[in-house]
């Protein structure tokens, strides 16, 4: 990371826009497929024997399906921690200082602050929007991480925040899930229902 400043990010796009100032982000304008060219393309730097300081995040802009469906978003991959340099610049620091801020971030949880309203919800769909075709979670580019293995489309870095109805703990993660329908998201052996 040029400098020593520290920083703290608004959005991803703030983010995206830190990683191209570093020269960290290739931005790729042509369609690309989400089912079977994105993931390996990305991968191809890591087993295709580039050192990790030509490592890159990559965003796509425009991303289709194998069936020749056209998406409304942008695809981001490798942006949170597809190198060392990546992974601290999304600190806010230097290599050197991300495992003292991991340290200190456990030492200091911060606990969550729940609002009325926010930019999460920009954008909310609900019944009968969900059943369209192309509705729910179909309206989302998530892509086939390995072509030819993996069985559906996974989610790999969603943020999950859950309730215990019981308890009323909360808990707040980044897990894989695997996209089961257009209303049917599963993490693990747990099957979450979309807003309804």
């Amino acid at each position: 990371m040029k400098g020593d400043a520290m920083r703290a990010y608004r959005d991803i796009r703030e983010h995206l826009r830190a990683l191209e100032e570093q020269g960290l982000l290739v931005r790729v304008a042509q369609p690309i497929n989400k089912d079977t060219e994105m993931h390996p393309l990305v991968r191809w730097q890591y087993r295709g024997g580039l050192p990790e300081d030509q490592w890159r995040a990559f965003l796509f802009e425009q991303v289709v399906d194998s069936k020749g469906r056209r998406y409304d978003m942008p695809v981001t991959v490798g942006a949170l921690a597809g190198s060392r340099a990546i992974y601290a610049l999304g600190f806010g620091c230097r290599l050197e200082e991300v495992e003292a801020r991991w340290d200190a971030a456990m030492a200091r949880p911060i606990p969550p602050v729940l609002v009325e309203s926010g930019p999460a919800h920009e954008e909310v769909h609900t019944g009968a929007d969900l059943e369209r075709e192309g509705g729910g979670l179909d309206e989302l580019p998530v892509p086939i991480s390995t072509p030819g293995f993996d069985n559906a489309p996974y989610t790999t870095c969603s943020q999950w925040i859950t309730k215990d109805p019981e308890t009323g703990i909360r808990n707040v993660g980044n897990y894989r899930g695997q996209v089961k329908a257009r209303r049917r998201l599963n993490h693990w052996d747990h099957p979450f229902q979309t807003a309804q």
